[in-house]
């Protein structure tokens, strides 16, 4: 395990809130002002970095904003019982 920090909980409005000096920050990877997610184990309170997750639109801009190159095909008419799903559906 790291070394060991000490701080103290201080009154932060209607809250309370605690200082994590840069240094704590930097090994972790955890930017100011960055989502952070809080758990407790074994009576422990734990802080880590949110996995941030993409939305489509980012997973596209390294491929100039397309998801694949996908063009619309024509699956001709119906001819049993499938629904086809319109832009009201």
């Amino acid at each position: 395990m790291g070394s060991i920090t000490k701080t103290t909980v201080k009154p932060w409005g209607n809250s309370q809130g605690i200082r994590i000096s840069r240094e704590l920050l930097n090994l972790l990877g955890i930017a100011v002002n960055e989502e952070v997610d809080l758990s407790v184990e074994n009576n422990r309170l734990i802080i880590s970095k949110t996995v941030q997750r993409k939305s489509l639109k980012e997973y596209a801009e390294p491929y100039g904003g397309k998801l694949g190159p996908y063009k619309e095909f024509d699956f001709g008419e119906r001819i049993g019982i499938e629904r086809w799903l319109d832009e009201n559906d």
